[in-house]
């Protein structure tokens, strides 16, 4: 934290600007050495908040670099609470790396993955809750997944983190004001008092713990596989739900041989939708390595659209894939319904839409209710709830320390017995926030960043 950081802050290629930003109380300085100013301006004295025009220049041989648009923020009012200077260049990969070189040439170091918002949250300007959500909002797939982790950014999961955080606070203090003061004559704490506080902190994590499956759907996506026999039609369908020709279409059983997988954004949740091989038993190796690599990806899959032929009906090999399949998952797509419109067989309460992939009909029905199966009967995602499996874990620490404090209580356990449970339902809370978050955790969620974030 005492050395002045710098990287490249704009994704590296040809474009009409590059930026490279430094952070720490050298910024200034090191800017300084290297910028000329037409007007002779000095960043060290100009007021902060501005941008100046002028050139990159090497200090020992006066070689112009580039031609630049140079911002100066001071501190506190940065994204990282540090002198913050940022080099606005043209976008060429050459001009902005020799502008680092140059940067990093006069005294700076260079920045690791998400260093600029791990200084920004170790410096207080942000928890670690919202800067997660900064590397959420770069990798978003959809508005919705975008929207909600701005509502994060601006701290919707903090606030609510926050206040149960306060409860087990105040509930840990009228049981250790009895235990550390037992002189003072206090009043031991009403057991159908701190019963009904432990009872609504636990509504409340449940609440969000319940929320979170939604928020996880969100984030992550839905692993989702295109399942059946050879020339059901799979791939037919994947190019359908794509609206694009992704995947090689003929009349040839076997023509898919490994799994293609595409993102389809469907109502704001992003699906990762899987072609795979068709199932059957085969004798080539190149094949039967696809059947096998299909039963795996159905297996370990959140959705899965089973594919059945409308035009040859119902087989042995049919029925023995709905066997294997799990109804709360599991949708059957009758395909190709311009052929024969009537398949006769009960289908034991799966969710059956018919469809024709060819001429596209029937893809609303299929989409709605594949939004309608992973999220248990909802038409969208709620934005304001937690996305984050960290974040999940922890609260389901919480929630079971609150749970056997509760049952410490209807025990008649002691109050030092009683506290600990608290303690530790605040070091799970105080983790989220990253008040008691381990370093090699902070490390971890960190290097996930991309460098210049």
């Amino acid at each position: 934290m005492s050395d002045t950081i710098a990287a490249i802050s704009t994704p590296l290629g040809v474009g009409g600007i590059g930026i490279v930003r430094l952070s720490g109380s050298d910024s200034i300085p090191i800017a300084e050495k290297i910028f000329r100013s037409p007007r002779d301006i000095k960043l060290s004295e100009s007021p902060s908040h501005r941008i100046y025009y002028g050139h990159i220049v090497h200090p020992h041989t006066e070689e112009i670099i580039d031609e630049v648009l140079v911002s100066v923020m001071k501190a506190p009012r940065t994204y990282t609470r540090e002198d913050i200077v940022e080099i606005n260049c043209h976008g060429g990969p050459l001009a902005v790396r020799r502008v680092l070189e140059l940067v990093l040439e006069q005294g700076a170091r260079l920045a690791g993955p998400g260093e600029f918002t791990q200084r920004a949250f170790l410096n207080g300007r942000i928890d670690l809750t919202q800067a997660e959500a900064v590397a959420d909002i770069i990798n978003a797939l959809t508005v919705e997944e975008q929207k909600s982790a701005l509502m994060q950014l601006r701290g919707s999961v903090s606030r609510k983190i926050e206040d149960i955080r306060r409860e087990v606070i105040d509930l840990t203090a009228i049981i250790e004001a009895y235990i550390d003061f037992p002189e003072e004559d206090i009043e031991p704490p009403s057991m159908n008092e701190m019963m009904k506080r432990a009872e609504d902190i636990r509504s409340r994590l449940t609440d969000l713990i319940e929320g979170a499956k939604e928020g996880v759907i969100l984030r992550e996506g839905v692993k989702t596989a295109i399942i059946g026999l050879p020339n059901v039609g799979k791939s037919s369908l994947l190019n359908a739900l794509l609206d694009q020709d992704r995947a090689i279409v003929t009349e040839i059983p076997g023509t898919t041989r490994d799994v293609i997988e595409e993102f389809v954004n469907i109502k704001g949740i992003p699906f990762r939708i899987m072609d795979t091989a068709g199932i059957r038993d085969v004798e080539d190796i190149a094949e039967k390595e696809g059947v096998r690599r299909s039963i795996k990806v159905m297996e370990e899959a959140d959705l899965v659209l089973l594919v059945l032929d409308a035009g040859r009906g119902m087989g042995d090999m049919d029925r023995e894939l709905i066997g294997k399949s799990k109804k709360e998952h599991t949708i059957i797509v009758i395909n190709k319904i311009d052929l024969n419109k009537e398949i006769y067989e009960k289908f034991n309460g799966f969710p059956v839409v018919k469809i024709s992939a060819k001429f596209r009909q029937g893809l609303d029905e299929l989409k709605r209710q594949m939004v309608e199966t992973i999220l248990g009967g909802k038409h969208e995602c709620r934005l304001d709830v937690i996305t984050n499996i960290r974040h999940v874990n922890a609260l389901k620490r919480t929630l079971s320390s609150v749970q056997s404090f509760i049952d410490g209580l209807k025990e008649g356990n002691p109050p030092e017995i009683l506290s600990i449970d608290l303690h530790e339902a605040l070091d799970a809370l105080g983790e989220i926030l990253g008040i008691t978050t381990p370093e090699d955790i902070l490390n971890h969620i960190f290097a996930n960043f991309c460098i210049g974030k």
